[in-house]
């Protein structure tokens, strides 16, 4: 698959999560079981709305798993506050199922190798509202992809 890649800035997104220590192959697991944790936690406690769901991953295997959020609150001992960094990324959009989104993340690293700039080690996916003609069409399916850039100045 061809993927554009953009150069680019963005804003901190406040999110809650459940933020976890998590191998890749108990991705396909944690991430739906953890968005349902803050859907519940989120009606629990009358927080407005979530927007869409986030997955952060760090190089140590920390996860962060939710959704984005509008205001700040006070989690418990799974929900937390936390947020999307701020900064210079690198971002693409993939459209399709989710188990081709390595594909995505592979050519993002490329391009941050081939054009000279040093990955944060820390990346996310911002996956679309889900729409009802994605199951059957799951070529449809969008998540936008972003991996953080340390500061040149670091």
């Amino acid at each position: 698959m061809h993927y554009s890649l953009q150069l680019t800035t963005v804003e901190a997104v406040p999110t809650a999560v459940v933020r976890e220590r998590v191998e890749a192959h108990e991705l396909c697991k944690f991430v739906p079981a953890a968005c349902g944790e803050v859907w519940t936690f989120v009606r629990a406690t009358g927080l407005p709305k979530p927007g869409r769901h986030t997955a952060l991953y760090r190089a140590d295997h920390q996860v962060e798993v939710g959704a984005e959020v509008s205001e700040p609150f006070v989690g418990d001992d799974r929900v937390h506050h936390s947020q999307l960094p701020a900064g210079r990324v690198v971002t693409t959009t993939h459209f399709g199922p989710y188990a081709g989104l390595g594909e995505a993340h592979d050519a993002v690293r490329r391009w941050i190798a081939e054009n000279g700039h040093t990955p944060a080690c820390i990346c996310w996916e911002i996956y679309g509202h889900w729409e009802e003609r994605w199951n059957a069409d799951p070529s449809q399916i969008r998540t936008d992809i972003f991996h953080l850039l340390q500061d040149p100045a670091d």
